[in-house]
């Protein structure tokens, strides 16, 4: 059974209460949500994540060490350069739906609610 398919009504099993609790804290940093939207297309080298997050490679580091202890990225080494990617595809996704919810409390219609403009087409001639 897939997680966001769950019955309605059942409750999860208490043990996961305080590991969500400690996801949400790890996730409560700007530069690992950063960090984690940078990784939603593929893996990265540090020094690419610190330019895309506009901090230090060191600083950086020290992040994904810390998503890496909550299983949240996985790192491979090729030579002398460490690639990080997300283990699994819900990290992305508590971060999107937390980006949604700011969407709700800053904005009357928040733009993920809002019409998707067309472009339109030409027609070759």
């Amino acid at each position: 059974m897939h997680a966001d398919k769950q019955a309605r009504g059942t409750e999860p099993d208490p043990q996961y209460f305080e590991v969500a609790a400690d996801i949400f804290a790890m996730l409560a940093d700007v530069t690992r949500i950063r960090i984690i939207l940078a990784l939603r297309d593929g893996e990265r080298s540090v020094n690419e994540l610190a330019e895309l997050v506009e901090k230090s490679p060191a600083a950086v580091s020290q992040h994904l060490a810390k998503l890496r202890l909550a299983r949240i990225v996985a790192p491979r080494q090729q030579g002398t350069r460490v690639f990080y990617s997300l283990q699994n595809e819900h990290a992305s996704q508590l971060v999107n739906d937390a980006i949604f919810q700011a969407e709700h409390a800053l904005e009357a219609t928040p733009r993920h609610h809002r019409p998707v403009a067309v472009e339109p087409t030409t027609e070759a001639s």
